[in-house]
């Protein structure tokens, strides 16, 4: 094992690595259902070890002082500890199980169902031999805080998410926003010290992550968030959660559900709201829960029902819902979410006439992990400053990419562009446009933004007089350049 500090392209290889191993037996897209879950076992066993030295070394050598569960962050009973497992040489998937069931259970509160429900014992899919290899892998470094920050560790582990979502070649959108979008979207909410933020379809955490890094460089004190995430999908829940414990976050609540038919928070008078809501929900969701949207219990179909086939709209209205008095909201849609007709009209028609929509982004094609469309942001505010009442920002941001043979790039530098647009809130041609409610209005409350952003395209072609003078410019020219020639020739035919 080795006892050093680590760093982070060490980690990023480590953890590569670690899903070679797997390759074969297992298909890339399961690899995070593994991976994660033993990386955090690790984890939280030598941070236990470091724990324990700590209070054996302050006690004089009391063993049973510094086994004691107010000593630690998380409990590890007797036989689940990752040296258990490491000595363990037939049934190794049985003895992870039982590691982590029981890890789980002695931490009900905080780690209740975190490490997901991978199937261990299966030997026909995980080998002895394998789990031994994939064990004495992760057994390399020692994973404490001495040798790992949380801040690190939450880096690799991004690292792991993308390289997963390149592995699997299929729909990564689904766990994986490129952090470029995830920052942009930050820098526009802008959330400060003690907010509460909320992600109603938070994936592996990214966006709330994201949150706390902008209070960092903004040298605001992070601990005083509070976040909260649903997300139906188990491994991405799980990860999530280990995610934050990861990056050294304790103030967190992240809920497995289907946040569109049974949202998980409350408050005494109804669906709870927050300072800042945040998302990049499944595009166009097809089985949604269109049925209960009728009579919604939790009041969210405020601006009307969204088509059948199609949830983008569900997820803006459940969004808005979620908005305190003092509110402000993110969200990433496809493009279609701005000029679809129908009922999608309709609840569009009603959320501007409630003002609360600020701004529209535009980004440019093939961003997102999974798919060649061009995604939008929208900006809404529950209370908006007077200056930008009855007024909506549209930014065409569409050729803000650096272009690449499978892929294109949303850079740091393009980000910055974006945003001083956004915080500048002013006309800029062929990129900005402040529409006013009667533009608006004017268009039948479609939002598709060539309608507002109009490029102007210099042709710089000269005026027939120009080119006529230039003609005979270029003509005289000719002539004198042939006469030239002439003499010459005469020269030496002479």
């Amino acid at each position: 094992m080795i006892d050093k500090k680590i760093s982070l392209s060490q980690l990023e290889q480590y953890l590569s690595k670690a899903a070679w191993i797997l390759k074969g037996p297992v298909d890339a897209s399961d690899f995070k259902v593994y991976i994660f879950p033993l990386l955090f076992f690790k984890r939280i066993s030598d941070v236990y070890d470091e724990e324990y030295q700590v209070a054996l070394d302050e006690s004089d050598g009391d063993e049973e002082y510094a086994s004691l569960p107010e000593m630690h962050r998380f409990e590890i009973p007797q036989d689940c500890h990752w040296n258990d497992v490491r000595s363990t040489t037939t049934n190794v998937g049985v003895a992870i199980e039982k590691a982590l069931r029981g890890i789980e259970q002695a931490n009900q509160e905080s780690l209740y169902g975190i490490f997901g429900d991978a199937q261990w014992s299966n030997k026909n899919k995980l080998s002895d031999r394998l789990l031994i290899d994939l064990v004495e892998h992760f057994s390399q470094y020692t994973l404490g805080n001495d040798n790992v920050q949380p801040d690190m560790l939450g880096q690799a582990y991004e690292y792991l998410i993308k390289h997963f979502a390149d592995l699997t070649n299929k729909k990564a959108g689904e766990f994986y926003t490129p952090r470029s979008v995830v920052h942009l979207l930050g820098l526009m909410l802008d959330p400060h010290e003690g907010e509460t933020i909320y992600d109603p379809a938070c994936g592996t955490g990214g966006m709330l992550l994201e949150c706390v890094d902008h209070l960092k460089e903004n040298s605001e004190d992070y601990r005083t968030l509070k976040l909260f995430g649903q997300e139906k999908n188990l491994t991405s829940s799980s990860i999530a959660r280990m995610n934050m414990f990861l990056h050294g976050i304790e103030d967190f609540e992240i809920v497995r559900g289907d946040t569109l038919r049974n949202p998980a928070f409350f408050e005494a008078d109804g669906i709870k709201t927050f300072d800042c809501v945040i998302a990049n929900p499944p595009f166009s969701l097809k089985d949604w829960g269109a049925d209960a949207w009728v009579n919604d219990p939790f009041g969210r179909n405020i601006a009307g029902i969204p088509p059948k086939g199609n949830g983008d709209m569900a997820w803006v209205q459940h969004m808005v819902r979620s908005m305190n008095a003092n509110g402000r909201m993110t969200v990433v849609l496809p493009h279609g979410a701005l000029f679809r007709k129908g009922a999608e009209g309709k609840i569009r028609k009603a959320l501007l006439e409630q003002d609360l929509l600020e701004a529209v982004i535009g980004l440019g094609p093939n961003v997102f992990y999974g798919t060649q469309l061009a995604a939008c942001v929208m900006v809404f505010k529950k209370d908006k400053t007077p200056a930008k009442k009855q007024k909506v920002l549209f930014i065409d941001a569409s050729d803000q990419i650096r272009t690449g043979r499978a892929q294109n790039f949303l850079e740091s530098g393009h980000v910055k562009q974006i945003h001083e647009w956004y915080e500048a809130y002013a006309d800029v041609e062929n990129y900005v446009k402040v529409a006013s409610f009667e533009d608006l209005e004017e268009n039948d409350f479609n939002l598709n933004i060539p309608l507002y952003v109009e490029k102007i395209i210099e042709d710089n072609l000269p005026s027939v007089e120009e080119a006529l003078a230039d003609l005979k410019e270029v003509w005289q020219a000719s002539q004198k350049a042939e006469e030239k020639f002439k003499k010459v020739l005469q020269g030496f035919i002479k």
